[in-house]
């Protein structure tokens, strides 16, 4: 069947949903874009492609449905900032090699600087991006305007634009068909998903990880990877582990369909809100996560308000924008915000979690590190430093607030 007398038409399905094997070579828990990527990297980068996928929903319906598609690499700390750049460069090369357009639109993300110590601070991490081999600009205030026109650079506001950091080649993707290109060149490399089939625990033969359990059955592993984001430590907990992290709602809103009128990303961690416009022409918002503790896929009201006040107040011109809903993800959050990587005390039992808000934007760098960590059995050099140990040795990579919101 064709579209037309050139094009093939595109498949039915996508990818297929099989009844899984008793055993695998590896199981990733968690379909989302970190257990995606990572299962396209164990198939490209090493060869492995006897992996199942296990979701306890459908796939890609939990945080990587529910995120604002922000993507950015100029984090202050050297040991982020590789990280996260080394994923740009991924995003850059990945709508030709999964051979499916999902959307990378590079149109850059101003970080906005309030304060005489925001300025310093921003200063700071633009020079240390430079030094990293990471684009980043300074801007000012006339600057800005004339990159973002709509954007209130007036003295009058209640905390001034003093100036911006701006890094180019960041922007925005499109998250659903990134998971889609993900899954159709997993499928074809032979790797299962299982949705709606929930793990419960592992299999464990003395500290070794042998297997998972799930709702409807066992299935066993040579190794598995855990990329369950905000359930991870629901799941950790049943083999007696516990790992430093919270889990918090994070929510996100989005107003009806606009002709394009905001041609970057803004950052505002002083008035807190980041905005974007979407490609198909609603305006998102997001801010900080609820600060209390929960598993709900809903955030709370005083949280919309303080962000809705925070976008009219930087960008007037919203002020008549119509908002048709909200929506939250569960993000798990560690001491030092940023996430940990790498093997646990269980043999064959690998974790990638604790990314807090910082999760999609690294979705293919985070999936290339943790592939590499399971094939080998050690972590990447690029995820050495995001152990679980250094929250005992104190080697810490304390990200809060380096750069400005932690989207």
């Amino acid at each position: 069947m064709v579209a037309d007398g050139n094009t093939p038409a595109p498949p039915e399905r996508l990818w297929r949903n099989p009844e899984p094997k008793r055993n695998y070579d590896v199981v990733i828990v968690g379909a989302g874009g970190h257990g995606l990527a990572t299962a396209y990297y164990l198939a490209r980068n090493h060869g492995i492609t006897d992996i199942a996928v296990v979701e306890r929903g459908w796939l890609a319906g939990g945080n990587m449905a529910r995120n604002t598609t922000i993507i950015r690499s100029n984090y202050l700390l050297d040991a982020s900032a590789a990280l996260y750049d080394h994923a740009l460069r991924l995003w850059e090369e990945l709508p030709e090699e999964l051979e499916y357009e999902f959307h990378f639109s590079q149109r850059g993300v101003l970080n906005l600087a309030h304060t005489e110590q925001e300025v310093r601070d921003a200063r700071r991490r633009a020079f240390a991006n430079e030094l990293n081999g990471v684009d980043a600009e300074w801007l000012t205030p006339d600057e800005i305007a004339e990159v973002c026109p709509i954007l209130d650079t007036s003295p009058n506001l209640r905390y001034p634009v003093l100036g911006a950091t701006y890094q180019r080649r960041a922007g925005i993707a499109k998250h659903d068909l990134v998971a889609w290109g993900l899954a159709r060149k997993c499928d074809e490399m032979g790797v299962d998903f299982i949705q709606n089939r929930e793990v419960t625990g592992f299999l464990t033969d003395e500290d070794r990880v042998v297997g998972v359990r799930t709702d409807k059955g066992d299935i066993g592993a040579g190794r598995v990877g855990l990329a369950a984001a905000g359930r991870t430590t629901l799941l950790t907990d049943t083999l007696g582990l516990r790992l430093p992290l919270q889990s918090h709602p994070l929510q996100a809103m989005a107003t009806e369909i606009l002709e394009p009128v905001h041609p970057c990303v803004v950052m505002s961690n002083h008035v807190h809100v980041y905005t974007s416009q979407a490609h198909k022409g609603e305006l998102v918002l997001g801010a900080g996560i609820d600060t209390h503790n929960g598993y709900a896929q809903r955030g709370s009201v005083h949280v919309v308000e303080n962000q809705l006040a925070a976008a009219v107040e930087l960008f007037p011109v919203f002020a008549r924008a119509h908002l048709l809903r909200t929506w939250a993800g569960t993000v798990d959050v560690t001491p030092d915000a940023s996430p940990i990587i790498g093997p646990t005390p269980y043999e064959n039992l690998f974790v990638n979690c604790g990314w807090g808000t910082g999760g999609f934007k690294a979705t293919p760098g985070a999936g290339w590190v943790f592939a590499h960590t399971i094939a080998t059995g050690a972590p990447h050099p690029l995820n050495e430093p995001y152990g679980m140990e250094r929250f005992t040795t104190g080697a810490l990579i304390d990200e809060h607030g380096a750069a400005a919101v932690a989207h």
